[in-house]
């Protein structure tokens, strides 16, 4: 992993800056009280990664029962490529194996051929196409990886 980061669990007190991060990162962000809702609420998992005190990555998930979906992950444009969202995946697939999780779930742009290879890296396996799924009109495309 990077040198000098830190993955540790989101509070309360992170929002702004994940909100920040958020804005830069996606076409369509998340409103900020869906974050503050997300940390406040039971059955989330929601990390940060940090750098020099800086949120420079973070991963929004939920769980309940066996099952697991990750709502949101994002990465600092220039701390890409450098393992981090790796990191914070590993760090939520090991949590979920700790739950007795069996499945996890995510929903991908059907346009972001990158993000789709690194999730299929990561053993998920698109599941279906859900149309019209984004605030945009774009479709998502439903991955899945057994646990």
């Amino acid at each position: 992993m990077m040198e000098g980061v830190t993955i540790e669990r989101a509070v309360a007190a992170d929002v702004r800056a994940v909100y920040a991060l958020e804005q830069r990162c996606f076409p369509s962000p998340w409103r900020k009280e869906f974050f503050e809702s997300e940390i406040a609420n039971d059955g989330r998992y929601n990390l940060v990664a940090r750098r020099d005190g800086v949120i420079i990555g973070y991963l929004f998930a939920m769980w309940f029962a066996d099952e697991m979906h990750v709502n949101k992950i994002a990465v600092d444009a220039g701390a890409r490529r450098q393992g981090l969202a790796l990191a914070l995946m590993q760090r939520c697939t090991g949590f979920a194996i700790e739950q007795g999780v069996t499945s996890i779930s995510l929903e991908v742009r059907q346009s972001n051929d990158e993000a789709q290879r690194f999730y299929t890296f990561l053993g998920f396996e698109a599941e279906y196409i859900r149309k019209g799924y984004y605030p945009d009109g774009e479709s998502a495309v439903v991955m899945m990886k057994e646990l």
